[in-house]
């Protein structure tokens, strides 16, 4: 059975063509949340992380999953108007491809899909995990650092704050990402 690690090392090249799209766009609506999307059947499949990612492995992030939003989506950045759902400012904090490392049906059904990440701020292996439902509740889901070379700690690095800003300008497919050292100089961040 291949590992975490094997898997990713198929999976690191510059997107190909074709290949399923993500974007993390940072949202500031009733309060401020980071919403990740992931291309799959022809809709972003999608998932509200209050907290944002993180690189550190003991971070396990919540990820709400919220309504299935048309690819076009992918671009919007800009103000959603009072008295509209989810009215509030929008960035496309972060963009580029995704690549399943199991089938991503099977995954999503089973409540842990993995998969690498090729973007501008996230890069390397990555999981969605389905929680238990509580109390009634619907299952909530956790983002989830894999370990694969990029990790970094919290306290070293936080994503979220280190790099604030959108990338909407920026190429739609990232240059391949070198693997970040654990001990990187201080300032030194991820592409």
């Amino acid at each position: 059975m291949p590992t975490i690690a094997s898997s990713l090392a198929e999976h690191t090249s510059a997107c190909p063509p074709g290949a399923p799209r993500f974007v993390v766009q940072k949202h500031w609506a009733s309060r401020l949340h980071y919403d990740f999307r992931l291309e799959l059947g022809g809709v972003m499949k999608s998932w509200a992380v209050p907290k944002g990612p993180s690189y550190d492995l003991r971070e396990r992030r919540l990820a709400v999953s919220v309504e299935d939003h048309p690819l076009s989506y992918n671009d919007f950045e800009g103000k959603i108007a009072e008295g509209h759902y989810g009215a509030g400012r929008v960035i496309v904090w972060d963009k580029g491809c995704w690549q399943p490392l199991h089938d991503p049906y099977q995954g999503l059904g089973a409540g842990r899909l993995a998969f690498a990440l090729h973007g501008h701020k996230l890069v390397g292996a990555w999981a969605l995990i389905r929680m238990q439902p509580r109390h009634g509740r619907p299952a909530g889901w956790l983002l989830v650092k894999e370990r694969d070379g990029h990790e970094r700690p919290a306290g070293e690095f936080n994503l979220v704050d280190a790099l604030p800003d959108s990338v909407a300008q920026l190429p739609d497919c990232p240059a391949p990402a070198p693997l970040l050292s654990r001990r990187a100089p201080a300032g030194f961040a991820p592409p």
